[in-house]
């Protein structure tokens, strides 16, 4: 069975993402690195369990929420100055990505249930 495109996205993120947070300095690497790394792990299982969720609405709201929290974790990494601003657009520009995808199954499932 194929992924879905956000679940492929989420998982590329996590492949890019996690071995620049896996090389923070001490002082962020166990307290922001790590909750960002369970994040993205938690945002990819959630994903993949919604896929096949009978009701899927409230775990997509919820995952949105982990991935508004994961956006303000990556500017906090810019604004401590552990990440360059090339590295800050492009982990944007992926995230942005996955919510502009999540967004629309959100709008799908809402039309869904409004039907």
């Amino acid at each position: 069975m194929q992924d879905l495109p956000i679940i492929q996205k989420t998982y590329d993120l996590i492949k890019w993402y996690v071995p620049i947070l896996n090389r923070l300095p001490r002082k962020h690497k166990f307290g922001l690195g790590d909750r960002m790394i369970a994040g993205l792990y938690d945002l990819l299982e959630g994903l993949i369990l919604a896929r096949y969720a009978q009701e899927k609405l409230v775990q997509l709201e919820l995952l949105n929420a982990k991935l508004d929290i994961l956006r303000h974790q990556t500017r906090l990494l810019f604004d401590f100055q552990q990440f360059d601003e090339r590295r800050y657009e492009y982990a944007g520009q992926l995230i942005n990505e996955i919510g502009n995808e999540l967004g629309g199954w959100i709008k799908q499932q809402r039309q869904k249930w409004n039907r």
